[in-house]
Formats: structure tokens, sequence, C-alpha cells
């Protein structure tokens, strides 16, 4: 299914709902990383769907949502804002909200926008913020245009799936995954996010945080992201000893079982 925005552009989301049918579950909203789907969620499902009612969406520019030109202005602010417009479309009222690395600093975004729409907010590998000297993030965006995403997967798939516990099967899959997104998409937003800072905001958002992080991330290509439940009020964070890369992919069962750990507990 595809809801159609305010300006036009169409992202499309899924429903995973296996609650009871005599409940009234919460919903649970799931935002993927840069380059990736909602498919990338796949494994979390089966843990979380037969308890809330979950909404994953394709953000602009990748998996079967809408791709704009080369000359969209990729920003945090739009991310959040095609959120917002994701939520309204589909009346929702307070969500919990689930992000992955950029899908995740979007996440915390929209958290200092809308923490009225919020239940709790989760981050996995999920960057605060940008410096401005990013002299990683311009290679890569050179890499893209020059070489496509393909080569720029291959380049970072290390970086992102522990070779000594991930499936080479799912390795494959997943970089594929990822190379069908458009070299501009990517080129763009890592052009775009040098210079940004949330942590002098996430201070205020008085929403439930819990933050997931491996113990390790090979280069540290996105900042020291395990503190960031210190800058929240209400954060938690969970880190998973003897891992490297992005643990929401590398152990998805565990971290939904952490979650589903999480949420219950604010209910008490």
């Amino acid at each position: 299914m595809k809801v159609r925005l305010d300006d036009g552009a169409e992202l499309f989301y899924r429903i995973d709902d296996f609650t009871d049918p005599w409940t009234k579950p919460e919903t649970v909203v799931l935002n993927h990383g840069m380059a990736k789907s909602h498919k990338l969620w796949y494994a979390w499902i089966p843990i979380i769907a037969r308890h809330y009612r979950v909404i994953r969406y394709d953000m602009r520019g990748m998996g079967q949502s809408s791709v704009p030109a080369p000359n969209y202005p990729w920003s945090l602010d739009n991310f959040a804002k095609d959120l917002l417009g994701v939520m309204d479309k589909l009346e929702l009222g307070r969500v919990h909200l689930i992000g992955e690395t950029v899908g995740g600093t979007i996440s915390m975004k929209f958290a200092t926008q809308h923490q009225e729409r919020l239940r709790s907010l989760t981050v996995c590998t999920s960057p605060t913020n940008f410096p401005a000297d990013d002299r990683d993030r311009a290679g890569n965006a050179r890499q893209l245009e020059t070489e496509g995403t393909a080569s720029w997967v291959e380049s970072t798939i290390t970086r992102r799936l522990d070779p000594q516990i991930v499936d080479p099967a799912y390795t494959r899959w997943y970089a594929s995954q990822m190379a069908a997104t458009a070299s501009h998409v990517v080129a763009g937003f890592q052009r775009a996010a040098p210079g940004v800072d949330l942590r002098p905001l996430l201070k205020n958002v008085r929403t439930p945080v819990l933050v997931l992080a491996a113990s390790d991330l090979r280069g540290e290509v996105l900042g020291d992201f395990r503190d960031a439940s210190k800058i929240f009020p209400n954060g938690r964070q969970v880190v998973f000893p003897g891992v490297s890369g992005f643990i929401q992919h590398i152990l998805p069962v565990p971290c939904a079982r952490v979650w589903l750990d999480f949420v219950r507990g604010l209910a008490k």
C-alpha cells in the first residue's frame, strides 16, 4: 500500500498485525536507515507484531517509495516531515517509534518536534550529530557519484554486518537490498548531513528512550552513538558485548525482545 503526501510523493507502507482480534493494540512505527527499506525489519516482525500493530514504511527515495529528482533538498527536517505526513495520513495518534541508523537520527529529530505523538522512542546504532568536517561522508558521496551504490555498499558492508557472526547469504541479500537505492539519493544526503547536531535539542525530549548498540563499530563512522541515552532525561541503553556492527540487523531477535521488555516496563 502507499500513502500520498501533500507534495505528491508516494511512500510505501506495510501493516503487520498478529495481535488477538479482540484487543486494541498500540501501534509501532519502524523507520529504516539510509539506502534500505521496510524489508530489513523482517526478523523483528514475528516478535513484536504478535503484541503490537506494526507499520513499517519506505522512506522517500528508497524501497518502493517515490524517488525524487537529483536536486531534492535532503535533510533530517524533510525526512521528519515525511514521517509526520505518514502518521497523519494513516491517522495515527501516539505511537512507539523505532528507528535504525539514520532512520533513528530522523526519529530523534521527530521527537524534538513532536514528542506528544510518541509513547516511546528506540534508536539503534543512530548518530546524534554529523560533524561539519566529516571527510568520510564527503568521500562516500564521491564514491556514490562516480561508482554507484553497489560499490559503496560493498566497501562498507563489514562495518554494518559482523562477518564473524552473520551468515554470508544474509550479507549478500542485505547488500543487494541496499544496492537497489539510486546513488543520487544516498549521495545527496551524505553531502547534506555534515554540520547537523541534535544534542542541544535532545535534552528536552522527555519521551522514554531506548538506545541499542553493539560494543564496537569498525571505523566508528557514526560517532559515539552509544552515549546518546545519557542526553535524554528518560534514556536507557543496552549495549551488546562482543559484537561489531549494526546490532539491529546482526541480532534482530534479541533486539526485538529487549525492546518488548523495555516497553512492557513502561506500563508498570
